[in-house]
């Protein structure tokens, strides 16, 4: 039996998240209470949510939650969803889904973890293809051709970007969705923080809606901040795809929460209102960011991403990033995630780098703590 790799960001979590007096990492935008949530509830989801059954739900999801999570998609219908307990889980059956030994994959490096395990452990052949911060985290499309094998089936990107917060340029993504067509790859999109980009311009369309061989990853968890909800999805026109991983949902969640699929509903429904409320957080979080890495040119570099809810600043001091975050989260309690956390065993990460949060209220208790600890390191 193959043995996953330790979760490296997931076990600092595990260690940090929930004793850290300031989380200036998180990956989620801010939270809402079930009354804020249920206020924005239409009388017939007020009066499902009154009447709920806490029975076993279908594999699939509930008909009229696919049929809801459709809406968000300009081409696909209920059918073409499968709901899974948060992303993880659908990204874990997609891999397994896509790939089998002997195949070849090409992953984008920077990227959430289980985004590189997942198909190496499918699959064993795996490249990396680098977004480079002197290139603006930009996908090299001669890059990723260059990559390309006759066994390749499966090319997997993430924007805006998790760590980088990057979003592809539109001519490039197109770029790529064109060679995943011609060459019949499967394209798995992470499209988690869609929703919260900046300038509305760059949101990119969704995999899903491009091409059969598109595949759009969702949650609950990250744009719309309900991560409690445990609700995800992926979306294809690949039934055939999405059958297998149906099957391999018997051995894991087998079925989400009743409860979850009626609320996640609700807040689709009212995606418009409750994006508009977390970019609105997040372009205040980002100025006071670029405020305060300004104070402090000598030990930051910094440049605004494209969208999501996360950056990858750059960390000048001698003492390195490491010891940097590590004294900070013991000595001040604000919780911060080096580059040591997406390494990759493909490709090398910039070791001078460390993820931030700015999707969160409550950022300037954070940053108060964070200047205290560099005015005492000053003295």
């Amino acid at each position: 039996m193959t043995t996953l790799p330790d979760f490296r960001l997931e076990t600092h979590f595990s260690r940090w998240e929930f004793k850290a007096r300031h989380h200036m990492t998180a990956s989620d935008a801010e939270t809402m209470t079930m009354s804020d949530l249920l206020a924005l509830a239409g009388p017939e989801d007020r009066e499902a949510w009154e009447h709920v059954a806490l029975g076993y739900t279908e594999t699939w999801g509930a008909p009229e939650l696919r049929e809801t999570i459709a809406t968000t998609y300009d081409t696909l219908s209920g059918a073409d969803i499968l709901t899974f307990a948060g992303a993880e889980e659908g990204l874990y059956c997609a891999m397994l889904a896509l790939l089998a030994p002997g195949d070849h994959a090409i992953v984008t490096v920077p990227n959430y973890q289980s985004m590189e395990t997942m198909p190496v452990t499918a699959a064993g052949h795996v490249t990396g293809i680098a977004l480079r911060p002197e290139n603006r985290w930009q996908l090299d499309l001669d890059d990723v051709r260059a990559a390309l094998r006759p066994e390749t089936k499966l090319i997997a990107v993430n924007f805006p970007n998790n760590p980088t917060g990057t979003i592809a340029d539109q001519a490039i993504f197109r770029g790529l969705v064109d060679l995943c067509a011609g060459r019949g790859i499967h394209l798995f999109s992470d499209e988690v923080y869609r929703g919260l980009e900046i300038d509305a311009a760059k949101r990119l369309p969704q995999a899903a809606d491009l091409f059969d061989k598109g595949i759009s990853l969702n949650v609950m968890s990250k744009a719309y901040g309900l991560p409690g909800l445990r609700i995800g999805w992926i979306a294809s026109k690949d039934h055939a795809l999405l059958a297998r991983m149906e099957k391999m949902k018997h051995y894991l969640s087998i079925c989400n929460a009743r409860p979850s699929e009626v609320l996640a509903g609700i807040a689709i429904k009212a995606r418009e209102t409750i994006f508009a409320r977390n970019r609105a957080l997040c372009a205040e979080n980002m100025a006071r960011l670029g405020a305060f890495f300004a104070d402090y040119p000598d030990l930051y570099e910094w440049a605004e991403p494209d969208g999501g809810c996360v950056a990858f600043p750059r960390y000048r001091g001698a003492d390195g990033v490491e010891a940097h975050c590590r004294r900070l989260v013991e000595e001040k309690g604000v919780l911060l995630l080096p580059s040591s956390l997406y390494v990759s065993d493909l490709l090398p990460v910039p070791q001078d780098r460390f993820r931030v949060g700015f999707g969160r209220r409550n950022m300037e208790a954070g940053l108060s703590a964070w200047r205290e600890f560099l005015a005492e390191e000053a003295r």
